[in-house]
């Protein structure tokens, strides 16, 4: 998450990471295109972990606290996850191109070519790629204060690597 707004500068960008994903993957397979049905919940998710922080060139460290208040803004005042706990992904893959996703977040679905890169592994598949998607698109308020002047910016990127082994 970005900051944005004319006092930007007086706040700082967020990571935020699913931990636990649950569901299912088919890799392709006699001329069958793969797909993956997968969700994970909204209150699992994590905020600023240090070396994600890192990964993404933020050198900045917030404090506990700052962590916790987004934490729950986030969960409660802009994603309302009691109200919508799961984000939902269904995809299939295509052998000219990105994933055909559809994403259900906050009780509605958008549809989403993914570029992505599908890697067969000896026990599953895995999954790599980034995505953009404005949080308006899914009828979410991007979360502000000061009237707009501090805010989180509404276009997301989200990086992903998935790993799905057979069980």
């Amino acid at each position: 998450m970005r900051r944005g707004g004319l006092l930007a500068r007086m706040g700082h960008d967020h990571v935020v990471a699913s931990r636990s994903i649950e569901g299912q993957a088919v890799a392709p397979a006699g001329g069958q295109p793969g797909h993956t049905d997968f969700r994970f919940r909204l209150d699992q998710l994590t905020v600023d972990e240090s070396a994600l922080r890192a990964e993404a060139g933020m050198t900045s460290v917030p404090a506990a606290d700052a962590i916790a208040g987004t934490r729950n803004n986030m969960l409660n005042k802009v994603l309302e996850a009691e109200k919508y706990p799961y984000v939902q992904v269904n995809a299939v893959s295509t052998p000219e191109g990105p994933l055909q996703a559809a994403i259900t977040l906050h009780g509605v679905t958008r549809r989403y070519a993914i570029p992505a890169v599908l890697t067969p592994r000896a026990n599953g598949i895995s999954a790599a790629g980034t995505l953009r998607l404005k949080q308006t698109d899914f009828g979410i308020q991007p979360y502000s204060v000061l009237g707009g002047a501090l805010a989180v910016q509404d276009e997301l990127e989200l990086r992903f690597r998935i790993e799905a082994v057979a069980n």
